[in-house]
Parts: C-alpha cells; sequence; structure tokens
C-alpha cells in the first residue's frame, strides 16, 4: 500500500506536469529532457550493461558518473537494481522473477512494483552472487546513503537548477521534473514488458524475450532483448548500432575518453551460427 500511495502520488504529479508544461520557461523543459537522458544512460549503461552484467570495465570517475546518472533516476540503488536483474536473467518468466511477463503485460509493466513479491524472488535474490558489487566502491557507498542521495540528486538537484539559474517556479520545477520521471519509468518499463510480449526472436525461439523495434527506440537500444538475453555480456545488447542503440555510442564514446575499456561482443560468426541454429530448430 505503500508504495501504491507513493505511485499514485507520482503519476498524479507527472500528469499534472505534462498539463502545465507549455506554460513554463523554454530552458526548463530543455533541463528535463537532459535529465531524462542523462537518467536513462544512467540506467542502461550504467546499472544494466555495467553494473549488472560487467559487459566492460568503467574507470573510477565513469563509475562516479554513472552512479550519479542513476541515482538522478531514482530507480533503487544499483546494488538493489544489479540484484533483481541477475535474478531475472537467471529465472526469466517464473515465479521467482522479480517481473514475471508471464503474470501479463500490467504486472510485468508497474503492477510488480505494487504487489507483494512472490516468496521464490526474494528466496533466490539471496542466492544470487553480488560480492563484486559489494566490492565495488562507488555502487557500495551509494547502496549505504542511497536514501539521503535520492533525495539530493533524485529531487532536490533536478528540481532546484531551474528555479535557482532561470527564475522557474518551485511549484512549475516540480511537476515538470515528475513528469520526466514518470515517462522515463513508463519507458523503461517496456523492457520489461512489451520486449517480453510482442516482437521477433532471431536468436532463441525458446524464450519470452523479444526483439521490439518499439522498445529499442524508446530506451536507446534497449529493445534487443531476444539478442540480450541470448547473449547478455555483450555491451551493445545488439548487433546493430545507430540510429537507435544510442547506449552502445555513448559506452564507445566514452572508451574513445579512456573512461571504459574491455568491451565485449560477439563475433559475426557466433551470431550467424546462432540465427541459423535457432531457425533450423524450429523448422524440424
Amino acid at each position: 500500500w505503500d508504495n501504491l500511495t507513493a505511485l499514485c502520488l507520482v503519476v498524479g504529479s507527472g500528469l499534472y506536469g505534462f498539463f502545465i508544461m507549455f506554460q513554463v520557461k523554454g530552458l526548463t523543459l530543455i533541463w528535463a529532457f537532459l535529465c531524462a537522458l542523462g537518467s536513462a544512460f544512467g540506467v542502461t549503461a550504467g546499472v544494466h550493461r555495467y553494473w549488472s552484467h560487467r559487459s566492460y570495465k568503467a574507470t573510477l570517475p565513469l563509475r562516479i558518473f554513472l552512479a550519479f546518472l542513476h541515482t538522478l533516476a531514482l530507480q533503487n540503488s544499483a546494488v538493489r537494481w544489479a540484484t533483481n536483474h541477475r535474478v531475472h536473467h537467471k529465472y526469466s518468466e517464473t515465479d521467482a522473477d522479480p517481473h514475471n511477463a508471464a503474470r501479463g503485460f500490467f504486472f510485468s509493466h508497474i503492477g510488480w512494483l505494487i504487489t507483494k513479491e512472490h516468496p521464490l524472488v526474494d528466496e533466490k535474490r539471496k542466492e544470487i552472487n553480488i560480492s563484486d558489487l559489494l566490492e565495488d566502491k562507488v555502487a557500495a557507498f551509494q547502496h549505504r546513503h542511497y536514501p539521503v542521495l535520492a533525495l539530493l540528486i533524485g529531487l532536490v538537484f533536478p528540481v532546484a537548477v531551474p528555479v535557482v539559474f532561470w527564475g522557474e517556479a518551485l511549484s512549475s520545477s516540480y511537476f515538470i521534473c515528475m513528469a520526466r520521471y514518470c515517462l522515463l519509468l513508463n519507458l523503461i518499463s517496456t523492457v520489461n514488458s512489451v520486449a517480453h510480449i510482442w516482437g521477433n526472436r532471431p536468436y532463441s525461439k525458446d524464450i519470452g524475450p523479444t526483439d521490439s523495434k518499439i522498445t529499442t527506440a524508446v530506451v536507446i537500444g534497449e529493445g534487443y532483448h531476444n539478442y540480450h538475453h541470448t547473449f547478455p555480456h555483450d555491451y551493445r545488447s545488439s548487433e546493430f548500432g545507430m540510429p537507435f542503440n544510442t547506449t552502445a555510442m555513448f559506452i564507445e564514446f566514452m572508451a574513445k575518453l579512456g573512461l571504459a575499456y574491455d568491451l565485449r561482443t560477439m563475433s559475426d560468426q557466433v551470431l550467424a551460427d546462432r540465427k541459423r541454429k535457432n531457425a533450423l530448430k524450429h523448422e524440424e
């Protein structure tokens, strides 16, 4: 009930933010967009492709930057997020999956946040090895101090900047911030819902995750989910680059700056063989 109450307040504030979006200053909307984009990278390049799957290595400055962006996204600590995601991959679409798509679109999209967890989720979560997360000083610091960091970085910071620097009304800045948060939450949730129901399965037709063009377009490259569940350690989460895999481009740019290295990929030959075997298997 606490989560449901909080979600209703957030969604209500977000909807009002969309209602007033043409009444606020242009800089405030630009700021909201930049916060949304930064938050998205914090989730996709940060807590997902780096902390959950270790698909590349990151220097300390990049880890701090990614942790900041992920905190801005207000999606729990990196330790908690990555733990749940590892459980999701190991037990996908079973009762141990935190956002089990077999329970329907609503549950996998948002319902799992406001319903009591299946007992198997917590049971399997305790069995997942997260020693690497706890040994990561940046992730561990964020986890220990998450409530304070979430308040300061996730709420005070994005609301205060428009008020302090270009005189936006405090209430308007708050509601636009909530609109940005609601939009991002729903877009990222399509990875758990849409990309587990609708789309193609070129690499494994025996699993639920799909390659969804819709999700790829709105979540900067995260929609190639059949590929990702088949090859979870590929930093690209896809064999495709631009125009939609912006997260891969972000990681590659960080590599050019010397902040990311040892980017892991699958060879073209492995991908071709997997596609061919998957097709042949289901023709028999």
